[in-house]
């Protein structure tokens, strides 16, 4: 018999609600039991979903990250972002250029092979916001790292594309397929392009904003303007979730009134990612952990060791708060969708090392979805800054 679209919604919906239950009550983050109950009863588990549901996938996620965007956006003119503009800016490079290098001289180790080595390393650099920023509001989570991770994961895939796209080039130049300087320019086209149609979007938009009074609501019209950029992103093969970001930032910037469109935002995000965990994991394969290898396993610790001291190093350097130094790299193991795209695009220019690096990204991502919120939750606790009294180890 096949479920009507609207009774599946409805029972994904009280699935997200259990799940919330049950995570305040056990002390572990919500995203993580989403993922694992979408895998439990998808094709990796019991099987009891039907493969068509997670069809929708794209489409939620292109809404839930779209919002994502949007309000980690706010993040760029907040006062403490002005404050610690400089350590955001070299922490972020930091923890995208070190794990790029630590992972490539990794697996160039065990591999040899000088070419992989260089599209892990790059990929590497991509972390989920999405996870990190659901962590951060389930344990109502303030202080001195949830700014500067807040901060960080806003802008950490920007210079993870840049990293990404000069790597992808070195390792065209060496199998002899690369475009020289149009392949450079299209990862700063990407970026650039993105942040200029975020502001483009982003000035009407404050302009629409700032004419309601305060309390007037502003949900219809936020979502449309978000959902456009989003939209627009995605037709001009730009980031749309960096797209997001600047339209944020714009509005944080210019409305007159700019409380209300993040605070009917922030609501009306909630059921979208509810889905877009419990469909992300519906899509994760298990399996595919099997197949990880040798060069998988260092691939996976070399990322942590990377993400951890370049964090670690570049926040000692610019002097921030001891919490920070210690624990902000922790903070950055999540990562989903963003390097999965990475890797299609290597299956697309690289296709002799593609399968490889598609298995091994896939396989990563459900190691570093399922362990990755869990060790963020932790470390915010132990910086004593979230709203729990206890937290699972």
């Amino acid at each position: 018999m096949h479920m009507p679209d609207l009774l599946i919604l409805g029972i994904l919906f009280l699935i997200g609600w259990i799940t919330h239950v049950v995570s305040t009550k056990a002390h572990i983050p919500r995203i993580t039991l989403l993922l694992s109950v979408g895998v439990i009863t998808g094709p990796s588990g019991f099987n009891v979903v039907p493969p068509e549901i997670a069809q929708h996938l794209s489409t939620v996620a292109h809404l839930a990250l779209a919002m994502v965007g949007f309000l980690l956006g706010e993040s760029f003119v907040g006062r403490d972002f002005q404050k610690e503009k400089r350590h955001i800016l070299l922490i972020s490079l930091g923890a995208s250029l070190i794990p790029a290098i630590v992972v490539f001289v990794a697996t160039l180790l065990v591999s040899g092979d000088v070419v992989l080595a260089l599209v892990l390393g790059g990929i590497a650099t991509a972390t989920d916001p999405a996870a990190t920023l659901d962590v951060i509001r389930e344990v109502n989570a303030q202080g001195p790292l949830t700014r500067m991770l807040k901060g960080v994961v806003a802008i950490d895939d920007a210079w993870g594309v840049i990293v990404f796209s000069l790597v992808l080039v070195a390792a065209l130049m060496l199998t002899g397929n690369g475009n020289g300087v149009s392949d450079v320019m299209r990862g700063f086209r990407d970026v650039g392009g993105a942040l200029l149609l975020g502001v483009a979007v982003g000035l009407p938009m404050a302009f629409v904003i700032g004419r309601n009074k305060p309390g007037e609501p502003t949900m219809v019209e936020a979502m449309g303007f978000v959902f456009i950029c989003g939209g627009l992103a995605l037709l001009w093969d730009f980031s749309y979730l960096l797209a997001c970001m600047a339209l944020g930032a714009t509005v944080a910037r210019r409305a007159r009134y700019v409380d209300r469109p993040f605070h009917e935002v922030e609501k009306a995000s909630e059921p979208f990612l509810i889905v877009f965990f419990l469909l992300s994991g519906l899509s994760l394969d298990l399996l595919s952990l099997k197949a990880i290898g040798w060069i998988g396993i260092v691939f996976i610790l070399s990322r942590a060791m990377g993400k951890m001291l370049g964090a670690g190093l570049t926040a000692k350097y610019t002097s921030a708060d001891q919490e920070v130094q210690y624990r902000l790299g922790a903070c950055l193991l999540p990562q989903a969708g963003v390097a999965i795209g990475m890797a299609l695009l290597v299956a697309d220019r690289l296709p002799e090392i593609g399968n490889t690096v598609l298995s091994l990204t896939v396989a990563s991502t459900v190691f570093f979805e399922l362990l990755g919120p869990v060790v963020t939750r932790w470390n915010l606790y132990k910086a004593g800054e979230t709203g729990q009294t206890t937290v699972g180890s």
